[in-house]
């Protein structure tokens, strides 16, 4: 088990590692709308979204995987009404692929975040 870390996305705000990497594949923790700096994007869906791609993205590919390697993806929703603009918006990231998906509407997320998602990826440096 190799507990991973990239500066160009945010640091687990507790006792938690960003990402783990375990016989071939990449877990991560959930994100939120942070910026690598630690400062939260606006209360925006369409930002808040696209933030944690780009900080999903960046935790993949330093760590040899993309979306196009993505088995599963939780999305957790502070209203669900947001379920199709994010819907609009993860299909502009992963294009043709498709992973699985669980999508949940939830009471509260961390620093009052409307969103949070973590995956599950393969990777191609496994030991």
């Amino acid at each position: 088990m190799e507990f991973l870390h990239t500066d160009n996305a945010p640091a687990a705000i507790g006792p938690y590692s960003q990402a783990i990497k375990v016989n071939g594949f990449l877990y991560t923790s959930g994100q939120i709308a942070l910026l690598p700096s630690g400062e939260m994007v606006e209360n925006d869906i369409k930002k808040q979204a696209r933030q944690i791609f780009t900080n999903l993205r960046s935790i993949l590919e330093e760590n040899h995987s993309s979306f196009d390697k993505v088995v599963k993806l939780n999305i957790f929703l502070t209203n669900m009404n947001d379920f199709g603009i994010v819907n609009v918006i993860m299909a502009e990231v992963f294009g043709d692929h498709k992973p699985v998906r669980s999508t949940v509407e939830v009471a509260g997320l961390p620093k009052n975040a409307m969103i949070e998602m973590d995956l599950i990826a393969t990777v191609v440096d496994y030991h």
